[in-house]
């Protein structure tokens, strides 16, 4: 059974900095492309970072180049969220998907597996 844990959320201040993790189980890690998504109220699920098998591609929303990095480590089933900057508009529940020998870019429907989610605030 796949199993994508997030941690990492929580409360900040504008312009602060969180940094998601999320903990694989249940598959071959190495094999499957991992990405983050983000779900405000009232809105549709959005892709903010994916990130190769290999971890050597990495793909970003507009949105949030510049400010968040996306990293992998396979030797830990890890993928990890760097967010630097936050911004009002962050504010979200962060979910954590993988896809089998995926690309690692958009769109979320790619993704055959998330998580549970983690909500960042971002106050003012």
């Amino acid at each position: 059974q796949v199993q994508l844990v997030e941690s990492g959320g929580g409360l900040v201040q504008a312009g602060g900095s969180l940094r998601l993790s999320c903990v694989a189980s249940g598959l071959t890690f190495s094999n499957y492309a991992m990405a983050w998504s983000r779900q405000a109220p009232g809105k549709e699920r959005e892709f903010v970072a994916g990130i190769t098998v290999s971890g050597r591609g990495t793909y970003y929303a507009d949105s949030v180049k510049g400010r968040f990095t996306i990293s992998r480590d396979n030797a830990k089933n890890t993928v990890t969220l760097q967010m630097n900057g936050l911004e009002i508009e962050d504010t979200a529940a962060y979910f954590c998907g993988a896809a089998f020998l995926g690309s690692g870019r958009q769109p979320v429907s790619n993704y055959q597996f998330w998580g549970q989610g983690t909500q960042v605030t971002v106050s003012s």
